[in-house]
């Protein structure tokens, strides 16, 4: 008997072997996005940490500052700063905490007689940047 029709033994070889081929390749890309999206957690979790030990230590500067008879030149580790403030006709004190080798936490102070403002306290960068005016894209004659 002839068989005529049907699937044979080499094409479900060759159907099986792409099967495969196609599942190594997708869980190989699936190992690298999970790599990548491991490396981006993991930043971002080193980045809210330093965040909040900085935001520790400008805490302790500030209660510090507060119970201090005369303002020091540095407190924890961290150099104080005066600057002239235009705006409230007084002398404001500023500082920063590292939070990491390219960010700082940027605070700003203006003392009264018997309280205190917070005038900024943000996180900033300390890499220098150029600007950047756009693309220099053809756009015809």
């Amino acid at each position: 008997m002839v068989n005529k029709g049907g699937i044979g033994v080499g094409s479900a070889s060759i159907v099986l072997v792409f099967a495969v081929l196609c599942l190594t390749v997708f869980s190989l890309i699936t190992l690298v996005v999970a790599s990548n999206d491991k490396a981006l957690v993991d930043a971002e979790v080193r980045l809210v940490v330093g965040y909040y030990e900085a935001d520790a230590l400008a805490e302790r500067v500030l209660a510090d500052l507060l119970i201090a008879e005369k303002l020091p030149s540095s407190l924890h580790g961290v150099e104080i700063n005066t600057m002239w403030n235009e705006e409230l006709g007084i002398e404001t004190v500023y500082f920063y905490c590292h939070i990491s080798e390219i960010k700082v936490l940027h605070v700003h102070l203006a003392f009264f007689e018997d309280t205190f403002r917070v005038l900024s306290w943000r996180m900033s960068s300390i890499d220098d940047w150029e600007y950047n005016p756009g693309l220099n894209v053809w756009i015809g004659d």
